[in-house]
């Protein structure tokens, strides 16, 4: 199926400055109406939305359709309140409500058991709208040897989904394309995070987390134009070091800080890594465009990816992968934190907290909500973590 002709986000080509820019980017990303769903949709566009923390994108981009990473939003669950229980997190809801609302219209949604709570979402989702919902089952053992083929096969059953919604058959070709377009995201996003590393005074957080979570809700060709213009505008950038500490963030994977927490944090530390949308960078090399591409996008998930609490792999101890994190980034400490509710969240800082301490590397502990408002105690507890830090 051919791509709609026309871009859905196009304000920020009116401008040559980052910080205008970053501006158009950041109303974006604020908008819960979601105008470049509706833009995609008014040109005949069909929407795959598709929950947190991983999917292949490639799959949907194929078909034609448009990937919409769904991520919950700042907003009250009036609709989807009645579904679920009390103490759960603030993401299912505010997911669920975004469908309920008509905030946004899909053509499918697609969802993942990553918790006990996650797994009722796609069927909650499926009874109250009538397109069609399915459940990506991602291995539960990444190390048993048939991990490969029977993501494989997974794929394949979605992607014949995919082809039911759509109308139309996807060639290999189509997915080898798709993941060419999707190499060069995940290598612009690359460079982008290693200007957080290598430079953080030229990126704050929040800049870098607005440009990277806007690729979840436009075109990855879009998304590559404005990374393709911005780069080289950051790397140009005047700013002069500050005398910060430099941390890593840990807890991102799946709800979403307020943008507003994250720009207290960068008040008086560079975020020099971190896991925010961890999902949009989970394959951290370039998957191969010859062979079998399914088979190509199964073995990226398995051997060439990040991590997260809610995968499963003996080979990538999260605390191991923090602590190399950390290392890799030359950070001083590490901000840990986690959504309200989140249990496997909350389970892992159990994990990161011990190896810190054996490590003796500084770190803060927190929790964070989507809707939360008040950030002034968070504020000053920051502040003197960082004096102790720097002073000590």
């Amino acid at each position: 199926m051919p791509l709609p002709a026309r871009a859905v986000f196009t304000d920020w080509q009116a401008h040559s400055s980052l910080e205008s820019i970053l501006s158009e980017c950041k109303s974006l990303l604020e908008d819960m109406t979601f105008p470049t769903v509706r833009a995609w949709r008014a040109q005949g566009g069909k929407v795959l939305g598709h929950f947190q923390v991983y999917f292949p994108e490639e799959l949907a981009f194929a078909a034609g359709m448009l990937p919409f990473k769904i991520r919950g939003a700042p907003l009250e669950a009036r609709h989807a309140d009645s579904h679920f229980g009390s103490y759960l997190c603030s993401i299912l809801k505010t997911s669920l409500e975004l469908a309920l609302s008509d905030r946004v219209l899909l053509d499918m949604f697609v969802s993942h058991p990553i918790c006990d709570a996650a797994r009722n979402l796609a069927a909650i989702w499926g009874r109250n709208r009538d397109y069609g919902c399915q459940i990506l089952y991602l291995p539960q053992n990444a190390n048993s040897t048939h991990a490969s083929s029977y993501l494989h096969n997974e794929y394949r059953r979605l992607l014949d989904e995919i082809e039911q919604v759509t109308g139309s058959t996807i060639a290999d070709d189509d997915l080898r394309t798709a993941i060419t377009v999707f190499n060069e995201n995940r290598s612009l996003l690359r460079r982008l995070y290693a200007i957080k590393r290598t430079t953080p005074w030229l990126l704050s957080v929040d800049q870098a987390y607005v440009l990277t979570t806007i690729g979840g809700l436009i075109p990855r060709p879009e998304h590559n134009r404005l990374l393709q213009t911005v780069l080289p505008l950051i790397a140009a950038g005047e700013s002069k070091s500050k005398d910060k500490i430099r941390v890593v963030f840990e807890g991102g994977f799946c709800e979403q800080p307020p943008l507003e927490l994250l720009q207290t944090i960068g008040r008086y530390c560079y975020v020099v890594d971190d896991d925010l949308m961890i999902g949009l960078r989970w394959l951290t090399e370039d998957v191969p465009t010859t062979g079998d591409p399914l088979s190509n996008l199964a073995e990226a998930y398995l051997n060439a990816s990040a991590y997260s609490p809610v995968q499963h792999d003996a080979r990538k101890p999260k605390e191991h992968m923090l602590l190399a994190r950390i290392r890799d980034a030359d950070a001083d400490a590490a901000i840990i934190t986690a959504a309200k509710m989140c249990e496997p969240g909350l389970e892992e800082q159990v994990a990161y907290t011990f190896a810190l301490n054996q490590q003796r590397i500084p770190f803060f502990v927190s929790e964070f909500e989507e809707n939360m408002t008040s950030f002034e105690q968070l504020e000053i507890q920051l502040e003197t973590f960082a004096e102790n830090i720097m002073f000590d």
